[in-house]
């Protein structure tokens, strides 16, 4: 028979951690609400960008920008941002499982990866995949000091045609419940029409430049990537904290459930105690008698 002083040092220990993953889902969802309201800030801008960007690319002559130049896609910088901590469910470990089907699927290309955050860079380093840069514990504070120092690698390696293609690897903000994992192609940038933009940029007309062309494509082209990068860390960041939230909602919950089942163990095991006392002192009475 179970010892009563094991159940009860069970239930202690169970109640303790119910109560760190208590705090830790009141944390995520204080850091959740921040980073939710940036990624709504940024978004609008971002998706703006993209439209004129890509608008522009259509218009360039010869697509002769160097950041429009298509080489093909023998060698390849993955951008996956993941998490720098833990207990969020399977937030990092899908990601790492995205990279490797991102990999398997172009597996004659030489792919290099560019790591942002301690999970992903832990596990592809242990394994001794060629790591071009890593940010390890950044995502704490996530601004455009940050997207910069990640951005501008990415175009001088494509520029100095270290890279034929850029792709980023990350988690889309959906819901506190669910992110969805985007692959996006950053550079070269791609001449795409967004169709439901059709009326607002008609492929017929064309802008009235006050500069020349050339100068506002250099300003312009790398402030895209940089803008693209910044949105997609802080789709991550949102990502992070939502799913880490929902991990420890559930694990509060499920300590709960547990708690319940070895409470009502314990007392069907103080139960019988009782009852086997009892028995024996009626035995001892009756054998007196």
């Amino acid at each position: 028979m179970a010892n009563l002083i094991d159940i009860r040092r069970r239930i202690r220990s169970v109640k303790s951690t119910q109560q760190i993953t208590r705090a830790m889902k009141f944390v995520a969802a204080a850091k959740l609400r921040k980073a939710q309201a940036q990624t709504f800030a940024v978004r609008p801008y971002a998706r703006r960008m993209f439209q004129v960007i890509h608008h522009l690319a259509m218009r360039v002559p010869d697509r002769s920008h160097p950041l429009l130049e298509d080489r093909g896609d023998r060698r390849i910088l993955l951008v996956l941002v993941s998490g720098d901590k833990g207990l969020c469910g399977a937030y990092n470990s899908n990601l790492i499982k995205a990279a490797y089907q991102f990999m398997e699927e172009r597996r004659g290309a030489e792919i290099t990866l560019a790591v942002v955050g301690k999970k992903a860079y832990e596990h592809f380093h242990r394994r001794q995949f060629t790591i071009a840069r890593s940010f390890v514990d950044r995502l704490g504070k996530v601004d455009l000091h940050l997207a910069e120092q990640v951005s501008e690698p990415l175009t001088e390696g494509f520029l100095g045609k270290s890279y034929d293609r850029v792709f980023l690897l990350y988690n889309q903000f959906k819901s506190v419940m669910q992110q969805q994992i985007t692959v996006e192609q950053l550079l070269p940038i791609a001449a795409v029409e967004v169709e439901e933009e059709e009326a607002v940029f008609p492929l017929g007309v064309d802008y009235i430049y006050e500069q020349p062309r050339e100068a506002i494509y250099q300003d312009l082209f790398p402030q895209h990537v940089l803008v693209q990068v910044y949105r997609a860390l802080e789709e991550s960041t949102a990502s992070e904290q939502g799913a880490r939230m929902a991990a420890m909602e559930s694990a509060t919950k499920n300590a709960g459930e547990m708690i319940e089942r070895l409470t009502l163990f314990r007392n069907r095991v103080r139960q019988a105690a009782i009852t086997k006392e009892l028995i024996e002192i009626v035995s001892g009475a009756a054998a007196l008698g």
